[in-house]
């Protein structure tokens, strides 16, 4: 039972729904900006404040402001969730201590017997997760290659309960057909989710091509600066809203307030973060493509890429995350190479201002055993790039100088 006895408290909430209203004719630039944020009833301070505060107190009991404990309400968290929800073109956000603890809340959903028809090139948490902590619950996964809507039509049966999808996929750079799945899975009644974190919201969104859940890892763009972890949910459907939410709160893999004033802050300048992401990108991605050590490069705007068609149809550009492979294919030549750049940083994750260059085998994919790495076509030569927004000069000599 909620009531609202505060008249400034009252005030904040016309000014939202207000801008609910005025979200549909809002330019892109102005909804980053202005997405869930509204002046503080108290001060009019124009930034949302980090309300770091544990309880509430209540009037009566049962009687209070909307908030009773900070693990199911926090006012700094619910104006994050506002904003994830209007940048994904959503109704609903849910915010999580970690695109794990997302992950892992629509997990949740399922029962033991239910079956999940993923990808066979995915983040190693998530095969991690899926395979080791699910799959002794009695939940199937079945991993194929989702870019080949086929396969995913042959896979499902009776029991299939959830599509979970990456497009782009981590780290090889695989697109797959978000409209067309949904579409396969709707006459199945089948949830489908799509983990967006290496698109982000400026570059796709997969809630307007018929998607049940989108799944971020705000650790990445969102956040943008590499000082936060963080996960999120975005959907329409209210029901499927209150059942995760109802996850979150049990749960508790919720984000502290401070975590959500960054990624508040972090989103603000998303739309200008992504354009010098992708311009760079593209001039990486061609410096590396006509580099006479490089044999391969992963990246969806050449147009010899087998998903190009389908990413430039369901996305805004590309993206500045890149992969590639050098001639010799040898682990000791990509690791002398990554231990040998300037510039871009060693280190896993993505998504921040700095460039980053990272080996998948070894770092963020080295869950996946490796025979079923080397089966799905990834290297333990390969490198993945995470391209920053520093200038592309700089980058280009960094990587000239490491690869020699």
């Amino acid at each position: 039972m909620r009531h609202i006895h505060d008249n400034r408290l009252c005030i904040s909430q016309l000014f939202y729904a207000y801008l609910q209203t005025e979200i549909k004719y809002m330019k892109e630039a102005t909804r980053y900006i202005h997405a869930g944020s509204h002046p503080d009833p108290s001060t009019g301070a124009i930034m949302t404040p980090i309300y770091q505060t544990s309880t509430y107190v209540q009037e009566a009991p049962a009687v209070n402001k909307g908030y009773e404990y900070a693990r199911s309400q926090n006012p700094t968290r619910t104006a994050l969730e506002e904003a994830l929800a209007i940048i994904e073109h959503g109704k609903h956000g849910l915010a999580f201590s970690s695109g794990v603890a997302a992950t892992d809340a629509v997990l949740k959903l399922l029962q033991p017997g239910d079956e999940v028809i993923t990808g066979n090139d995915l983040y190693g948490g998530s095969y991690r997760l899926f395979t080791k902590i699910y799959q002794k619950f009695g939940i199937k996964f079945i991993f194929t290659d989702t870019t080949v809507i086929s396969n995913i039509a042959s896979n499902i049966t009776a029991n299939t309960k959830l599509i979970w999808l990456e497009t782009p996929t981590n780290p090889l750079m695989n697109i797959t057909d978000i409209a067309a799945v949904t579409a396969l899975a709707k006459s199945s009644n089948i949830l489908v989710c799509v983990d967006n974190t290496f698109a982000s919201p400026y570059l796709q969104n997969p809630l307007l091509l018929g998607a049940d859940i989108v799944m971020h890892s705000v650790t990445k763009y969102l956040g943008g600066h590499s000082d936060v972890i963080q996960g999120a949910l975005v959907m329409n459907d209210t029901a499927l809203r209150d059942q995760l939410y109802f996850i979150q709160k049990s749960c508790g893999a919720v984000p502290g307030p401070m975590d959500c004033f960054l990624v508040l802050r972090g989103i603000k300048t998303l739309h200008v973060r992504m354009r010098q992401h992708c311009e760079n990108g593209r001039l990486i991605a061609q410096f590396l493509q006509n580099h006479p050590k490089v044999a391969k490069v992963y990246w969806p705007g050449f147009e010899n890429h087998p998903g190009h068609a389908i990413a430039k149809k369901q996305m805004k550009d590309f993206g500045g995350m890149i992969s590639f492979e050098l001639k010799n294919d040898r682990v000791e030549e990509a690791k002398r190479v990554l231990s040998s750049t300037h510039y871009f940083s060693l280190a896993e994750s993505l998504g921040g201002v700095e460039s980053l260059i990272n080996h998948p085998a070894s770092m963020t994919h080295a869950s996946i055993p490796r025979e079923e790495r080397i089966k799905n076509g990834l290297s333990d030569a390969l490198i993945r790039l995470s391209v920053g927004i520093e200038d592309a000069e700089d980058l280009v000599a960094d990587l000239q100088q490491a690869i020699g």
